[in-house]
């Protein structure tokens, strides 16, 4: 039996360490929020810039369909009203995504009550408040999310695209 409650307590003290460790990273996350910035631009690659739209064509949490990198890419441009992760504009809240769901390339709806993208083939919902994060369903990765920039007259342009599009072996435009 001692040999017993030994392997107990070591399993207890690496259990414990592990947690220790853990809430160590967690606390690091928190403290210095640039390597999550950086981790999350590891995916993105830089496109020609492409004019979208002008901040004033913009409703509030009305989807304008757009397409980028190119034709056979749809996303959706959205001003939300409130300043959210990798907002653009006067208020920080225009973002664009890719409407292909990455789980099996379903095209997205999108919900105004509460901003999210929603599949209708296997019900993955992704948040638009939160960058794209996925907080439901079989999708393996969060919703590409478009590089944007407003220039001093308004106009939107899209430059570049964070995680890979859907049906793309990467984010490499074939001529």
């Amino acid at each position: 039996m001692k040999k017993c409650n030994r392997l107990v307590e070591v399993g207890r003290r690496q259990f414990l360490r592990g947690g220790v460790m853990g809430a160590a990273g967690a606390a690091a996350a928190t403290v210095f929020p640039a390597h999550q910035a950086q981790a999350r631009s590891l995916a993105r690659v830089e496109y020609p810039a492409d004019r979208l739209a002008n901040v004033a064509d913009l409703v509030v949490n009305e989807p304008m369909d757009i397409t980028y990198p190119d034709e056979d890419s749809p996303g959706v441009l959205l001003k939300l009203g409130t300043a959210v992760q990798g907002g653009v504009g006067p208020d920080g809240d225009i973002v664009a995504y890719s409407v292909l769901c990455p789980h099996k390339g379903w095209l997205l709806t999108y919900n105004p009550g509460d901003m999210t993208l929603n599949c209708p083939g296997h019900f993955s919902r992704f948040d638009c408040e939160a960058g794209g994060q996925q907080t439901w369903g079989h999708a393996t990765q969060n919703l590409p999310q478009f590089e944007l920039r407003v220039d001093d007259g308004g106009d939107i342009y899209a430059e570049g695209v964070d995680e890979l599009i859907y049906g793309r072996l990467s984010n490499v435009i074939e001529a």
